[in-house]
């Protein structure tokens, strides 16, 4: 009997789910397989095959000694290549395609209220786009580092943050790209981003001036960490130059 081949919209939503879930999820009784198994009409063993894959084009899982499955094909590849470079593309794509499929749910739990006042001057669309994004970046980052702050190693999602390296509002290429995020508990997360805290070309945590006086919760929180090395996420590493760029832009010294 011959396979059916998988479309090219079936592998980017599976790409697409692929990037959201910790490699030991990419299983057949895995809900989030079974659901996008029912979604494009394939078996959830299909779908779970075509996540390993997958996982056999990502470098990071490769590298680690895991390599997947070595049937992927040469549109896995092309669709790798097209959203490595284009992951807000990816995102709305993904989210184009399970709408024509007639699955909302992507949309429908964002909440967006229609009688809050807008006041930035966005369509609702681009609010609604804009927070799927988020979703979708805030997801595949906090998969990545297996919902761990990768300095303290806090492991409560309710208080986890997908950080920018680069932040949003300076870099619109990189907004949703996986390698220009950190999972940090919100203590770091707003150390970060305000530049009171970066880290060095070993990923080891480097503070600002201002967080090495002598007072005791500086002391406890901050200066305890210094010079620590971050746990480096399971797949998408962050981009060296998009720490660079933190250190020189954001980073108060």
């Amino acid at each position: 009997m011959t396979r059916k081949a998988w479309t090219e919209e079936q592998v980017k939503l599976a790409f697409h789910l692929y990037c959201q879930l910790p490699f030991g999820r990419l299983h057949h009784s895995n809900p989030e397989v079974i659901a996008l198994a029912n979604l494009i009409g394939r078996t959830p063993s299909a779908v779970a095959m075509k996540l390993v894959n997958l996982a056999s084009l990502d470098p990071v899982i490769v590298g680690s000694g895991r390599k997947g499955l070595s049937g992927a094909s040469k549109l896995d590849q092309a669709v790798w290549d097209e959203f490595h470079s284009n992951w807000e593309g990816l995102v709305m794509e993904a989210n184009r395609i399970r709408e024509a499929l007639g699955d909302t749910t992507a949309f429908t739990s964002l909440h967006v209220d229609d009688q809050l006042p807008d006041y930035t001057g966005q369509t609702r669309a681009q609010i609604i786009q804009q927070r799927i994004g988020q979703a979708f970046f805030r997801r595949t980052v906090l998969s990545s580092y297996q919902s761990r702050c990768c300095i303290t190693g806090l492991a409560e999602p309710r208080l986890l943050l997908a950080s920018h390296i680069v932040p949003w509002r300076q870099d619109k290429a990189n907004r949703l790209n996986p390698h220009n995020g950190l999972c940090l508990s919100a203590l770091y997360d707003r150390a970060f981003d305000q530049g009171l805290i970066t880290l060095d070309e070993d990923w080891r945590v480097v503070l600002s001036v201002a967080l090495k006086r002598p007072e005791p919760p500086l002391q406890t929180h901050f200066q305890s960490v210094e010079g620590q090395k971050i746990e480096l996420p399971e797949r998408f590493s962050p981009d060296p130059q998009l720490v660079q760029q933190h250190r020189e832009q954001v980073f108060l010294g």
